[in-house]
């Protein structure tokens, strides 16, 4: 993991599809939640995008889908990423709030 990355509240073991759009660049990634957070989420991906790209984060999960603007917050020679939400896409909170509050239970 490149630098230390300090983590906001608790992540919970999450598994679902993710797309991302470089917002610079336009390059699309395909990859898969390992973990997820209010505030962000851990994913594996073959190629992951350096840290500090911004991006468009699409999470698709028992047919919903979220979306928001993110931050790779770190990247790993592994496949590894962080991202950090930025802004949320209107609406979209309450449903992470509902899959938070699901993975709490």
């Amino acid at each position: 993991m490149e630098g230390r990355v300090e983590r906001r509240g608790p992540r919970y073991p999450f598994v679902a599809n993710l797309e991302l759009l470089d917002l610079q660049s336009g390059v699309h990634l395909q990859g898969r939640i390992t973990v997820l957070s209010l505030y962000g989420c851990g994913i594996a991906a073959i190629k992951p995008f350096s840290a500090g790209t911004r991006v468009r984060v699409g999470i698709t999960y028992e047919g919903a889908t979220f979306g928001a603007i993110g931050r790779i917050a770190y990247s790993t020679s592994d496949g590894g990423m962080g991202i950090v939400f930025v802004q949320i896409e209107q609406g979209d909170q309450t449903l992470l709030e509902k899959w938070i509050s699901e993975l709490r239970g």
